[in-house]
């Protein structure tokens, strides 16, 4: 879907291209009703039209249309009559007018994925704006108007239509092939990326298995020297902590080759790193919809987004704003909502978290921050690791970002601030 600047740029190419085409005409019915390419243009331009209503494009451009043949006339004939100019004309106004009122009242561009239906709608539409302009020639201007001009009409609205939704679909086709290719891309990559992180896993998984052998050694060294009569060997208490010692520096090694792993993988900037934010806003409140109905809970999610923002870093912005909205999702005890907001502040972009849960204590907004502090437990009443606010404070202080948290208990409502300097996470380039 276009942004709303988009639509307007539409709408600029509109008011140029329609009335030129428009003057690409053929006179079939020996008085001022003309049969043009402008027609054939303005369709294909409404059926990329999806945020704004068409009627702003029909009123807009059937004004230009008539402006640009009144000028048109002015520079070309002689002698000019304004009035009878302005007669001549007007009635295309309405043309343009009606036809996009009937494409916005019947919505149209719905049946996109019903080609046959959607060529109906355009035809119909057509034919019947095309009979207004006539009715309203033929009682203003005494042009003629019989049988036989309505059946060319149905036939010239017919051919119109479907060569501009041939033309229109084969875009839409290559639009889709090309769509379908970068889904494939992106899916080798999050394939390759799979890969490698079942790949550090395996190292993470002997370096947690070194670290209890080690924590069962330690322990029983301790409980050695603790013991009552325990005679201190310096040759074998030499040994053991050597022994500790070697396990300790295989585990560093271990953690060497899984951080320069994730590094790589985390800092590698492929094109597949970077999304439009509304993308990634979007897969971020699919994600916690379902999360939010696996718990019972009815939440309705808000998407404020401003426009021109660049390509974010996927990873980065997933792995904090996710983790915000999910402590959001189960704060909230059975309803509520849950607002995103991302906007651009001078040189940094600020994404804010807000829902109407419970609320945080003042006393306890300093604690979530602290490793392992934590109110959530499972079901078996086991508590959660308490390591989600302390690692996204982390990473936005390492990304020279601010994070900030406003709570009222008494009216229900807690803000999660995220400020992040827009060139530590946007695409180069």
């Amino acid at each position: 879907m276009y942004s709303l600047r988009e639509s307007f740029f539409i709408l600029f190419l509109m008011i140029i291209i329609v009335p030129l085409t428009g003057e690409l005409k053929l006179y079939l019915f020996n008085n001022a009703f003309r049969v043009s390419l402008g027609s054939a243009a303005f369709l294909f331009f409404l059926l990329w039209i999806r945020r704004v209503p068409q009627v702003l494009y029909g009123f807009v451009v059937g004004l230009c249309v008539v402006c640009f043949r009144f000028f048109l006339d002015w520079i070309f004939k002689v002698p000019f009559l304004p009035i009878e100019s302005l007669r001549l004309h007007i009635p295309a106004f309405f043309y343009y007018l009606a036809f996009s009122l009937l494409f916005y009242a019947i919505k149209v561009n719905k049946f996109h994925d019903k080609p046959f239906l959607l060529g109906f709608l355009c035809v119909l539409i057509d034919i019947t704006s095309n009979i207004l302009e006539l009715l309203i020639r033929y009682f203003y201007l005494n042009n003629q108007l019989t049988l036989g001009n309505i059946g060319q009409i149905i036939i010239i609205a017919t051919i119109r239509c479907f060569f501009v939704l041939s033309f229109f679909n084969i875009i839409k086709l290559r639009e889709a092939t090309l769509y379908f290719h970068q889904q494939q891309q992106q899916n080798r990559h999050m394939l390759l990326l799979i890969s490698n992180l079942y790949a550090e896993s395996i190292h993470l998984k002997k370096s947690l298995k070194d670290a209890e052998t080690i924590t069962r050694d330690c322990y029983e060294l301790y409980r050695d020297i603790q013991a009552n009569g325990y005679e201190l060997k310096t040759d074998e208490l030499s040994q053991k902590l050597l022994t500790i010692a070697g396990q300790v520096h295989e585990i560093k090694k271990d953690n060497q080759r899984i951080y320069a792993g994730l590094s790589k993988m985390i800092t590698q900037e492929s094109s597949q790193d970077y999304m439009d934010i509304s993308e990634i806003c979007n897969i971020i409140i699919k994600t916690n919809t379902r999360y939010a109905l696996s718990l019972n809970k009815s939440i309705e999610f808000i998407l404020n987004i401003d426009n021109g923002l660049p390509h974010f870093h996927v990873y980065t912005i997933l792995s904090l704003i996710n983790n915000l909205v999910s402590n959001s999702v189960e704060s909230i005890k059975e309803c509520g909502f849950i607002d995103l907001s991302v906007k651009k502040i001078d040189d940094f972009v600020e994404f804010k978290i807000r829902d109407n849960g419970p609320g945080i204590v003042q006393k306890k907004l300093e604690l979530i921050f602290k490793p392992g502090y934590t109110t959530k437990y499972d079901i078996d009443g086991k508590p959660s690791t308490g390591m989600g606010l302390p690692y996204v404070k982390s990473v936005v202080e390492s990304l020279n970002g601010n994070l900030i948290v406003n709570s009222n208990p008494d009216e229900n409502e807690t803000n999660f601030i995220i400020q992040l300097p827009i060139n530590r996470i946007a695409e180069k380039g």
